[in-house]
């Protein structure tokens, strides 16, 4: 859906919720909080909720007719997810969206009864939000991002990419486990691969851009970009500086790649987050959260920046190009 559209489609959801909000609703109509990290404006954020709302159309909910829905954009803004969250669940919806780890903690520390979905989470169990994947067993439930051991492809792809590689830093946000996890694969395979790794961590833009500067002193490096909603909120600094340094990198998701990144792999966020609809519509329906296991990626996409590569003076190898979903020319 073009960002023309989507705008279109939200301004007539607010539109609807305003009235609605004036009016008593009717018993036959549902409702549905959504609380998302990014700002309005992101782009790719628009395209995630798009796809969320198109599933949920085609399972036959309507907005203003069966259907009534808040959502609430923080903007990156800690204390403001928190304040969105207890404002969401003051207002009793019947199921929230929310949209990873960043929005979960909030939401679950204001409630734990009202159903939660969340369409990408890399480590539910080991953040707490869910029991088991089998059977979460609390008020959430949702899909996961990708498995740990998904880490060490993007390390393979890189020394594919480029072989003369022998350094590689990999960014991650130290206050999350599963950035540690990550981290902790890839260390693993780099002697086999003849590659040492270096930890670089993102608790704030200028610790991102002295670390990269001083790895940068040595040359035959390259970069992997670990998955967070921290990392996503700097994806254009981290871009920016892969290519000030002209450092090969590695992303998690296609996103980082159409802004100018030069590789991605890992599980489609658009497919989660339709499927993720498909949850939702089952709880509305009556099902438990506790009940419906947690479900791994089952699209996965390799997405090539050729324009990138040749900034970086990279010649991609035909056998990549020839695997990749997508590629950027």
């Amino acid at each position: 859906m073009m960002r023309r559209e989507f705008i279109g489609l939200v301004g007539g959801m607010v539109a609807v919720s305003s009235i609605k909000a004036r009016a008593q609703q009717s018993s036959q109509t549902k409702h549905l909080g959504v609380l998302m990290n990014q700002s309005a404006d992101n782009l790719e954020a628009q395209r995630r909720v798009a796809a969320f709302l198109q599933g949920l159309q085609e399972a036959g909910w309507v907005v203003g007719r069966n259907l009534h829905i808040d959502i609430r954009w923080g903007g990156g803004d800690v204390d403001q997810l928190g304040r969105y969250a207890a404002e969401l669940v003051s207002l009793a919806p019947d199921v929230i969206l929310g949209q990873g780890s960043s929005t979960m903690r909030p939401l679950l520390q204001v409630t734990r009864t009202v159903p939660i979905v969340f369409p990408v989470s890399s480590d539910p169990v080991g953040a707490g939000f869910v029991d088991s994947l089998a059977r979460p067993g609390g008020n959430a439930t949702g899909f996961m991002l990708f498995e740990f051991s998904l880490a060490g492809k993007w390390l393979e792809l890189l020394k594919e990419t480029v072989p003369t590689i022998t350094r590689v830093a990999v960014l991650r946000d130290a206050n999350q486990g599963s950035g540690t996890s990550m981290y902790a694969i890839i260390q693993a395979l780099a002697p086999s691969l003849g590659v040492e790794v270096t930890p670089v961590n993102m608790r704030d833009t200028g610790e991102i851009e002295h670390a990269i500067e001083v790895f940068n002193r040595v040359s035959n490096g390259g970069l992997i970009v670990t998955a967070a909603g921290s990392v996503e909120l700097r994806r254009d600094l981290i871009i920016a500086l892969a290519t000030r340094y002209k450092l090969p990198a590695v992303y998690y998701e296609r996103s980082f790649v159409s802004a100018g990144g030069l590789i991605s792999y890992g599980p489609s966020e658009i497919d989660n987050y339709r499927r993720a609809a498909s949850y939702v519509d089952r709880i509305l329906k009556g099902e438990k959260p506790a009940d419906l296991p947690v479900q791994a990626p089952t699209k996965y996409e390799t997405v090539i920046n050729l324009k990138t590569a040749e900034a970086l003076g990279i010649t991609v190898p035909l056998s990549l190009l020839g695997r990749a979903d997508e590629v950027i020319e």
